[in-house]
């Protein structure tokens, strides 16, 4: 079990510093392009969505790698999960929760298990 924790952490942890780096480093007028929901939303919250995101991803992994303070991994992979969680109640809202339903879920659920686990039985 120990070992499909560490693979949904970095499952987890890749598509986390994917996403957010994008939010981070790109503008938000070439981010509306592909993610349509920015338009709601300001340069700030873009980038400070993308800096959460880019925070659980490191907290996800890291904690755990070098044992120190191995806490924040379960506390990391339950923000992404609540992240997780308001943005697929942000795509509902805007009718766009087909196109984001299955990537929702499945880093809620990934997100969820790594909690789950590293706050109960296989923690550090």
């Amino acid at each position: 079990m120990n070992i499909a924790l560490w693979i949904a952490a970095g499952v987890l942890a890749a598509a986390f510093l994917a996403v957010g780096g994008l939010k981070v480093s790109t503008p938000r007028a070439k981010l509306q392009e592909r993610m349509a929901w920015v338009e709601d939303f300001t340069d700030g919250q873009v980038k400070a969505i993308g800096a959460i995101e880019l925070l659980g991803a490191i907290g996800v992994v890291v904690p755990g790698i070098l044992k120190i303070a191995p806490i924040l991994v379960p506390l990391a992979a339950t923000g992404l999960a609540i992240t997780m969680l308001l943005a697929f109640v942000m795509h509902a809202r805007r009718g766009e929760a087909k196109e984001s339903l299955g990537t929702n879920l499945v880093l809620l659920a990934l997100a969820l298990f790594v909690a789950w686990g590293r706050f109960g039985p296989y923690a550090f």
